[in-house]
């Protein structure tokens, strides 16, 4: 299974290539995916090549070939962004993912997390939606709307639902929504260094920040997230 950005990048060089005969050059994705730099473009080509869905071609500018798409592109489903791991819900609206599902929980959107520097605490709940419940499990979950950008290369945007269970310890590298210093509620790859604690976020242009093992709570574990289109 391809990531969302390995989806999303894929499909923008299919399109580039039926429009004009050319695959965009790495300026033009990078813009296309919003990353700050063209070495994540670097690691995703490398990525789908490995995959076996493009190809280099020797002795030519801008030489990319699809050898195949993703089995839900090609049979007819729309273009937009693949799937996060462990889950996402796409689109506008209810999307299909919510329609087929029979059974289905109203989860809390309590606020705003920061996917970048640090916002204020979760706040209390401003509106419910329904979530599958395949996409949950046991346990107590809430959703959070990211503000912020460090954390694209993991597949979360700006604007995201992201779907929490709620927790108050982590494995070193899961995505958890740390509360730090009691106060700054904050989106970030935890990682266990020695007595330290750091948080990690998913952008070169962010810096990893260590903590002491009191200077962070544990709030909850990312399960999902939830994609609106306007």
């Amino acid at each position: 299974m391809l990531t969302r950005k390995q989806h999303e990048l894929l499909m923008f060089i299919h399109e580039r290539i039926k429009e004009t005969g050319v695959s965009p050059s790495f300026d033009e994705m990078k813009e296309a995916l919003d990353l700050a730099s063209k070495s994540g473009i670097h690691r995703l080509i490398t990525a789908l090549e490995e995959r076996g869905f493009i190809r280099r071609l020797a002795h030519r500018a801008r030489a990319l070939e699809v050898v195949k798409l993703p089995d839900q592109a090609t049979a007819g489903a729309p273009r937009g962004r693949a799937g996060f791991t462990p889950g996402v819900i796409e689109g506008g609206g209810r999307p299909q993912a919510v329609e087929a599902a029979n059974d289905t929980r109203e989860l809390s959107l309590m606020g705003k997390i920061a996917a970048g520097t640090p916002i204020a605490a979760i706040e209390h709940e401003q509106a419910r939606y329904p979530v599958p419940e395949a996409m949950l499990g046991a346990g107590e979950h809430y959703l959070l709307e990211i503000e912020g950008d460090s954390m694209i290369e993991a597949g979360i945007l700006n604007g995201d639902m992201v779907i929490i269970k709620s927790a108050d310890t982590a494995n070193s590298g899961e995505i958890v929504v740390a509360l730090v210093e009691g106060e700054e509620a904050t989106l970030k790859r935890l990682r266990k260094k020695g007595a330290s604690i750091a948080l990690e976020p998913a952008n070169r242009n962010y810096e990893t920040r260590i903590f002491g093992p009191d200077q962070v709570e544990v709030q909850g574990k990312l399960v999902g997230l939830i994609r609106r289109y306007h």
